[in-house]
């Protein structure tokens, strides 16, 4: 049972004034088959979450632990945390010249699995998946994400995440800047994900429209570095009509 467990995670970044306590006390579970969203203002420590899951050196962990099914996420290397079943699909996807995505995506699956796929049915898997979220079967031979726009970029993190089939997929701001063919195409990728029914996934947005194509188990509410309220899927429709701004005064007061 893929469980991700997160205890009194406390997360802080170096600035030139000194440590910045980012995330203060963040609790959450994210069992086998749930599908979390996670809403929230700008800045108020979504991304920064989404990083230090994934194992970004930016972040430092002060306190508080991460566990998948039961072994300690922290004490693992980015590359360990990718094979021991983690996913991270970035708001910024980077540009990697010289690489090219075929390249990209075989290493990367050899990694995660220990040995290479064959390579006739990789090519197969491969274009299968491209097709699948409308991508030009040719990309595959271009630089990873080098001059894509901002929808192909999305488009390749669902090819990645349907061919490496990790056990908890995070997803910053997947629709941030996509048009709504786009939206479309992306939530498909997430939703045939999410079929295999033993899959979780951590979706970070800003915005309900997503929501409306990959419908959450659970939607929380994400102020100033903590989750501030729980709720099912009717919470995003609340958000959605009166914003943040009662948590964000809570918050300010508090």
């Amino acid at each position: 049972m893929a469980t991700l467990v997160i205890r009194d995670l406390h997360v802080s970044v170096d600035t030139e004034h000194g440590p910045k306590e980012i995330l203060k006390g963040v609790d959450l579970t994210i069992n086998e088959g749930e599908t979390h969203a996670i809403m929230g203002p700008n800045g108020s420590g979504k991304s920064t979450l989404a990083y230090s899951i994934a194992g970004h050196p930016k972040y430092t962990i002060t306190s508080g632990s991460v566990t998948l099914d039961g072994d300690d996420v922290l004490a693992m290397s980015v590359d360990e945390r990718a094979r021991a079943g983690l996913f991270l699909a970035m708001q910024y996807p980077v540009e990697v010249p010289g690489v090219s995505v075929a390249n990209f995506l075989r290493t990367a699956k050899t990694a995660i699995d220990g040995e290479a796929p064959k390579l006739r049915t990789w090519i197969k898997d491969v274009n299968g998946a491209m097709e699948r979220v409308k991508m030009d079967t040719t990309m595959a031979q271009r630089s990873v994400n080098e001059g894509f726009s901002g929808g192909e970029k999305k488009r390749h993190e669902i090819v990645q995440l349907e061919l490496l089939n990790p056990k908890v997929a995070v997803l910053d701001e997947t629709d941030s800047g996509l048009d709504i063919d786009a939206l479309k195409i992306v939530s498909e990728g997430v939703n045939r994900f999410r079929e295999q029914g033993d899959r979780g996934v951590l979706l970070i947005t800003h915005y309900t429209r997503i929501l409306r194509y990959i419908k959450p188990d659970f939607v929380h509410v994400f102020v100033d570095g903590r989750i501030a309220e729980e709720g099912g899927p009717e919470l995003a429709d609340q958000l959605e009509a009166e914003g943040y701004d009662k948590y964000v005064n809570a918050g300010a007061s508090a």
